[in-house]
């Protein structure tokens, strides 16, 4: 079992994204916590900026290098460091090093669509909701993190491939949203056979490598239940806000409860549930039938304590070969005014 001077090494030799000094030089490993029956370890570091991008590669690298040395889980806290501490080092950074500091992504919102299983729309809903907040007026990136099941590019009708520049790699941008994906670099939809660990330095790669200029959003589709890819990848985020997927049936809320659970144990805010394929409504007669049931998404915001962002009724967008996109819904389309609404709700938690 690793023990706290151990972790204490181990963190120490990695580096502030910002100051470019190590942990150990920055005194911002600020607590250690080892749970020997669970083989866990707890974590809090202080850094120069949270809620960044540059965060989020530090928190994969820590995850890394605690698993290698012994631990089974890992649990990370951020704090930002003192005012005095911070100008110390600050007045000894480059120009260079302060430009980091004032990166146009240091104020990006980072929202992760989550599901508690597979097969419930949560790619769906990732696409449209970055689309509704586009229309909104706002400047959204959406990375495809369901590295498994890697589906955006083609729900978005994406022709054309990303470009690499310069080691920077710049995201397609379709419909006002800059996108990533597994999907842009797997040849043919051949199936992904990785590992974990290398799983996660692709989604390290989408976050260091990847040029998204200036946003306000940067959506998540998280892959689907609460396996070990999953809890990875929540472990590996920096504290940030979730919506999670669900359907009405029961059984599909019993599940997606759990997804809630790991948000909240991984230290993320849950912005609200949205409720997918609540019913089926006939063009013919106007009538609503609740195909999959009645009652699974308002019970389980009740459950998570927290609010009911939409109902989405089950269908199919309308699309032309001229603009294909065969998962976007028309910003005029009955569902699509459903996402503007989601999207409105959203922004209000966020900006409020």
């Amino acid at each position: 079992m690793i023990n706290e001077q151990q972790v204490r090494e181990v963190l120490g030799k990695l580096e502030d994204p910002f100051l470019h000094k190590t942990l150990a030089e920055t005194s911002g490993i600020v607590g250690v916590t080892i749970k020997e029956e669970k083989n866990h370890v707890s974590v809090k570091v202080a850094i120069a900026k949270t809620n960044t991008p540059e965060q989020m590669q530090l928190q994969m690298k820590i995850v890394e290098v605690l698993k290698e040395a012994g631990a089974a889980s890992v649990g990370i806290r951020f704090e930002e460091l003192s005012p005095e501490v911070l100008e110390s080092f600050r007045g000894q950074a480059t120009q260079s090093e302060s430009h980091d500091i004032l990166s146009p992504l240091s104020t990006v919102q980072v929202i992760a669509i989550a599901s508690g299983k597979g097969g419930v729309g949560k790619s769906t809903v990732s696409v449209n909701l970055a689309v509704a907040l586009s229309r909104l007026g706002k400047k959204v990136g959406l990375i495809d993190a369901d590295i498994y099941g890697f589906s955006v590019p083609d729900m978005m009708g994406i022709q054309e491939m990303p470009v690499v520049k310069d080691n920077s790699i710049y995201p397609v941008d379709r419909m006002g949203v800059k996108v990533i994906s597994m999907g842009f670099f797997v040849e043919n939809n051949a199936p992904i056979v990785w590992r974990g660990p290398m799983l996660g330095k692709v989604l390290d790669q989408f976050f260091r490598d990847v040029d998204w200029g200036e946003l306000d959003y940067l959506l998540l589709d998280l892959p689907p239940g609460t396996g070990d890819v999953a809890l990875d990848i929540h472990q590996a985020l920096p504290t940030s806000k979730e919506i999670i997927v669900t359907t009405p049936h029961p059984t599909a809320a019993f599940v997606a409860a759990r997804a809630g659970a790991m948000a909240l144990q991984t230290n993320h805010d849950i912005l609200g549930v949205i409720e997918n394929m609540s019913w089926f409504e006939s063009k013919v007669t106007g009538e609503k039938e609740y195909v999959f049931g009645k009652g699974g998404g308002p019970k389980l915001a009740d459950e998570l304590r927290t609010e009911l962002l939409g109902q989405v009724p089950l269908g199919q967008p309308d699309w032309s070969k001229e603009d294909f996109a065969p998962s976007v819904y028309d910003e005029e389309h009955p569902t699509g005014k459903i996402y503007i609404d989601i999207a409105q709700k959203v922004i209000e938690q966020l900006e409020k």
